[in-house]
């Protein structure tokens, strides 16, 4: 038979349901350290059923007891963080899926292991970047993909909280990288396709190629002669700061200008050269060859 009744022992206060001379029912519990406070459903002496634990600093938790451990499902606010945990707990700690919300901004919202992001989950930071993929120990681990704010998305490998492996990147500006991945970025073979139609496909250190281009050379040399409305090709090596010839890349875009030198007219013409030059719609230039020219269309 149940009653209704107070008791205090070693300082604690309990007022509530009592059964068997044990807190049984409902009732309100305070802790001797004054710390904690506990309001809810007991049974045979114990926390159990739907109840809410209080702390002193404003902390606390809402939700299933067992046997009186906080197992089942649950609510938990942090007041020193303003973090806040809704799901499953096992034995008192956020274990199975559950949604935590930071103070600082931001959530994530997928499975626990005894305190720590571990399994699949959904990460968003304060700042609007979302990670969906792999978790071990707090930190992204295994596949994932990841939204950054600029509009770039990595799919591929990570290893505590690193890019790490195999991963595609595409870019918000349409240049995309495939391949491997280390320390956060390109580290081994992987390939650049860049928005410009730059190509690069190579061995890659510290996020640069290995061998970088830095000039184009026309092999036929400076000048050229070709005989006009001929057909005319050149060739071109890509080569370092030490003239070595590059590979690996392609779709460079080469400028070529062709031009008509300036000879000034006859001496018998009636028409001034200054003339002949201020009717052209486009004046003329002077070459590194030591004398002037004026465009003419290759195509």
């Amino acid at each position: 038979m149940a009653s209704l009744g107070r008791k205090a022992r070693n300082s604690n206060f309990y007022i509530g349901e009592m059964k068997e001379q044990m807190r049984d029912g409902f009732g309100l519990y305070v802790y001797s350290n004054n710390f904690f406070r506990y309001e809810g459903e007991w049974m045979r002496g114990k926390k159990h059923g739907h109840g809410k634990l209080v702390m002193k600093d404003g902390s606390f938790y809402e939700g299933q007891f067992e046997n009186g451990e906080i197992n089942g499902n649950g609510f938990r606010f942090w007041a020193a963080t303003g973090n806040s945990y809704s799901g499953q707990f096992h034995f008192g700690e956020l274990h199975g899926y559950g949604v935590m919300k930071y103070g600082i901004g931001g959530k994530y919202e997928g499975e626990f292991s005894y305190g720590m992001q571990e399994g699949h989950g959904v990460l968003m930071d304060r700042e609007g970047q979302t990670f969906q993929g792999s978790f071990h120990n707090n930190k992204r681990h295994g596949e994932g993909k990841i939204t950054f704010l600029n509009g770039d998305q990595y799919e591929g490998d990570w290893v505590m909280d690193q890019r790490q492996g195999h991963g595609v990147l595409c870019c918000a500006d349409g240049s995309v990288y495939e391949g491997q991945w280390r320390n956060d970025v390109f580290g081994g073979q992987g390939t650049m396709i860049h928005c410009s139609g730059v190509v690069y496909d190579g061995l890659w250190i510290n996020g640069r190629p290995s061998v970088e281009a830095s000039k184009m050379v026309i092999i036929e040399g400076a000048m050229i002669e070709v005989l006009q409305g001929a057909l005319f090709t050149i060739q071109v090596q890509l080569q370092d700061e030490e003239g070595n010839v590059t590979s690996g890349e392609n779709g460079r875009e080469i400028r070529i200008w062709a031009g008509v030198q300036c000879v000034p007219p006859p001496v018998d013409c009636t028409t001034s050269f200054l003339a002949l030059i201020q009717d052209l719609e486009e004046k003329p230039v002077m070459t590194p060859f030591g004398y002037e020219c004026v465009s003419y269309p290759l195509l």
